[in-house]
């Protein structure tokens, strides 16, 4: 489904037709539906007969393969984690005893390339999907880079990035770059319209982003937003490393797996609180938690400007990291030390 805040988009790639460069990628804030931009993409290049307004036909050969997620053309490549839970696989938080990687591992390259180095199937076309490109870590990405400089004959790599800052900067000059931005105030009116209550609570804290406001809602974002709050709004100092054990446990869970939600998100949303701390000292309006303004407001009060600006700046540098982390407790006991001092008003 092309959304459509995303259909100019659409438009300009059907008109490419061969011209479409050998490696793409799609860039913007998650929630958008860049992924599923992606995969429409994928079945119109793998489609023997597209329909005039450039989606596969869905009835070919090559349509039936893709549908029934059997066609050896096309290659998704996406963290363990997600592939577990997309298959509704009984103990998806677990294989062989281990936690299910968030992580777009070397190994997964490697069937990569072995896959890519025999002929195609079903005519010269085959498509390579890889989502989120920042998934993937240094030893990862350069063994992609490889494939990138000399991509197979036919191959069109699709890749998909909410933190594009964080990809090899040669990953990205090997790609067309196409660049996505939140949807303008008619269209997000257009989709509330139809929304669930839920996602229409929800939509804030997705940064106004429709998708990420559904899958919050989907996934129990009320609940997880109602942890965080409850959580961070009362944090004391002497409290950091017991809350840093407890998030861990939390972010470990079956329900947080599920629902997609892991350090990567919630430093997301500590950084969003610590957006709306600042703005209130800077006399602005909440963005991301408008319904905790009086939580937010007493906080604020306690907090230099000085202070928010810091913190901000050091749960960026955190988010960098977040997907990677060599510590999943240390990075939490970080992060919740730096904002409890910055909340103190100390600096250190």
């Amino acid at each position: 489904m092309i959304h459509p805040w995303l259909q100019p988009t659409w438009t300009r790639l059907v008109e490419l037709g061969e011209r479409l460069p050998h490696a793409l990628l799609f860039v913007g804030p998650a929630g958008l539906g860049k992924r599923a931009l992606a995969e429409a993409l994928a079945a119109r290049l793998l489609c023997d007969a597209p329909r005039a307004d450039g989606h596969a036909c869905g009835h070919c050969e090559p349509c039936l393969w893709r549908i029934s997620g059997n066609h050896p053309d096309l290659q998704r490549v996406v963290p363990e984690a997600e592939a577990l839970v997309a298959s509704e696989a009984d103990g998806a938080a677990e294989a062989g005893g281990k936690a299910a990687s968030t992580q777009i591992r070397i190994d997964q390259i490697r069937e990569l390339q072995a896959a890519l180095s025999v002929t195609g199937h079903h005519g010269t076309r085959r498509v390579v999907l890889l989502d989120p490109a920042e998934a993937m870590n240094g030893v990862t990405a350069n063994a992609l880079l490889k494939l990138l400089e000399e991509p197979p004959e036919g191959c069109v790599f699709v890749l998909v990035s909410s933190s594009p800052r964080t990809l090899l900067p040669t990953i990205r000059s090997r790609c067309q770059q196409w660049h996505f931005g939140r949807p303008d105030e008619a269209a997000l009116g257009r989709w509330a319209t139809h929304a669930d209550p839920g996602a229409r609570a929800m939509l804030a804290l997705g940064g106004g982003m429709p998708l990420a406001a559904e899958r919050l809602a989907e996934g129990g974002g009320a609940a997880l937003h109602a942890r965080f709050v409850r959580d961070i709004g009362g944090l004391q100092p002497a409290d950091v490393l017991r809350l840093a054990g407890q998030w861990e446990a939390w972010l470990r869970s079956k329900e947080a797996l599920a629902a997609g939600f892991g350090l990567p998100e919630l430093a997301d949303w500590m950084q969003r609180w610590v957006s709306d701390l600042a703005a209130l000292r800077l006399g602005g309006r909440l963005r991301f938690f408008p319904a905790q303004e009086g939580v937010l407001a007493a906080l604020a009060s306690r907090m230099s400007v000085a202070a928010a600006s810091a913190c901000y700046n050091e749960l960026a540098q955190i988010r960098k990291v977040s997907r990677h982390p060599l510590s999943l407790r240390l990075v939490l006991e970080d992060m919740l030390m730096r904002y409890a001092r910055a909340v103190a008003g100390a600096r250190g």
